[in-house]
């Protein structure tokens, strides 16, 4: 059995009795990683030097003192586009090739805090702009559960490497569905907070006003246990919102009697596949077996989301991405002879095709004379897709649904066609730019490969949609069962 298999109360509890060592844990991550990466490919990075030092330092901490925090001494691994001194942070872009960051982001501070070793940093798509891993500089990422298949994206590696057992758990990020949906390709647990909930200072930005850092699990249990760790105000980041930050485990209660969910019928439509829909109908069953009721309603634009969000997110990646022009810092063109020369080189050498589409698209929405015609009437759809799922919470306690269409794709499927490929994310996207909080368990299989449950909340009350999915979990055993690599 391996030690992964364990939860992270369970493994805390080891390290306290000192029936267990970090170095295990360390040696157990990089013992996993040299059986299967060669056929996942999950990693761009690794620090197995700095990570087995660590280890030891914190193995000497045991004998002196009992681990307090729940994440002491436990394997991470981290999304390539959140900063981490010292350790090369790319963004999966050879613009990025060599960055080697000063400073750590204010999560990666939050999880030195509470004591956890990170075992290196995790494939994506270029940018996070991409829904299978495809569209990395580098390599592409596999899926354990069948390797001609996508992991999802653009936090493909981030589920990948769980999935595989390579780390305990990990980071990602979701801009429009990026943690929940190679969640459900993966059959792990993905969590997209709040917006404002977990700080972006640190985090390489693709669209400022949709992008989360959230963390991907194997269980929920452990995923609460990390929230809790990653949450909070930091005045670095002015977006973050100053709001107390529960103790999202006493919520895990079992008890859901009562509860209403709200079902969109827009999320059960058309371009659903058959599986999906009877997964997340038998779930529904479960669900009112344990007591909850629930209704089917509608959220009217959500048909509009999806060009709403790439029109609004490739306007703000335009602007984000203008940094990167080989002045400062990242790759530069050898090739320039002057300095108009350089700025077009290494953008064109630098960025890889997907990016290279978002920049344009975001450039014409917000150029002049198309402005009023795109980018603000994209803004104003935002806010009735918003108003959308106020008016539903006013009655009802979480919405459910899928977390994507189908199951993972076929690697290479959809490469040639950007609008399916876009398409993946239609039922993750309104929960961005709404800016509420949604997670993805494992509710079902589809020839073999996992499907996922979506669970929407209010703003700010992951409590309430960590009770539905703990729930959930409890009473199936979809999330025990594992991939054979």
């Amino acid at each position: 059995m391996s030690l992964f298999e364990h939860k992270i109360s369970e493994l805390h509890e080891l390290l306290h009795k000192r029936d267990l060592s970090v170095s295990d844990l360390v040696d157990e991550s990089y013992k996993r990683i040299g059986e299967v990466e060669g056929k996942v490919q999950a990693f761009l990075t690794l620090d197995e030097e700095n990570a087995r030092a660590a280890a030891k330092a914190l193995d000497e901490k045991v004998i002196q003192n009992k681990p307090t925090s729940k994440l002491y001494g436990l394997p991470i691994g981290i999304k390539d586009n959140i900063v981490t001194k010292g350790l090369r942070t790319t963004a999966a872009s050879k613009i990025l090739e060599n960055f080697d960051p000063i400073y750590d982001a204010t999560v990666i501070q939050k999880l030195k805090h509470a004591e956890t070793v990170t075992i290196g940093k995790l494939n994506m798509d270029e940018f996070a702009m991409g829904s299978s891993n495809e569209n990395s500089g580098f390599k592409k990422t596999y899926n354990p559960w069948n390797l001609d298949r996508v992991p999802g994206g653009s936090s493909g590696g981030s589920a990948a490497s769980v999935a595989a057992g390579e780390v305990l758990f990990s980071l990602g990020s979701d801009t429009g569905g990026s943690i929940r949906q190679p969640a459900s390709f993966c059959g792990v647990v993905g969590m997209k907070p709040t917006y404002g909930l977990v700080s972006r200072f640190g985090l390489i930005a693709f669209a400022s006003s949709l992008d989360q850092i959230g963390p991907i699990t194997r269980n929920v249990e452990d995923n609460a246990f990390l929230l809790k760790a990653i949450a909070g105000y930091d005045e670095m980041d002015s977006t973050s919102a100053n709001v107390d930050i529960p103790d999202y485990i006493a919520s895990m209660t079992g008890d859901i009697k009562g509860l209403r969910i709200a079902v969109p019928k827009e999320y059960l439509g058309e371009g659903v596949n058959e599986e999906v829909r009877k997964s997340v109908m038998d779930a529904l069953v479960i669900l009112e077996r344990l007591g909850a009721t629930w209704e089917e309603v509608s959220l009217p634009h959500s048909k509009y989301a999806l060009a709403t969000y790439y029109l609004l997110s490739s306007s703000e990646a335009s602007a984000n991405l203008a940094r990167f022009d080989g002045v400062r810092y990242g790759y530069r063109s050898p090739n320039a002879e002057n300095l108009l020369e350089m700025y077009k080189m290494t953008r064109e050498e630098g960025f890889g095709e997907e990016v290279k589409r978002r920049i344009m698209l975001g450039t014409f929405a917000l150029s002049a004379g198309y402005y009023d015609a795109h980018y603000k009437k994209a803004q104003k759809v935002r806010t009735l897709i918003k108003q959308d799922f106020e008016k539903v919470f006013e009655q009802y306690d979480v919405i459910v649904g899928p977390t994507a269409p189908t199951p993972a794709f076929k690697l290479g499927e959809n490469t040639r066609d950007p609008m399916t490929m876009y398409a993946n994310d239609i039922l993750t996207i309104p929960v961005n730019l709404a800016g509420v909080p949604a997670i993805s368990v494992p509710c079902g299989f589809d020839k073999g490969l996992p499907l996922g449950l979506q669970i929407i909340g209010r703003h700010f009350d992951e409590s309430t949609v960590y009770k539905v999915a703990h729930a959930f979990e409890q009473a199936t055993d979809f999330h025990k069962q594992q991939p054979e690599l």
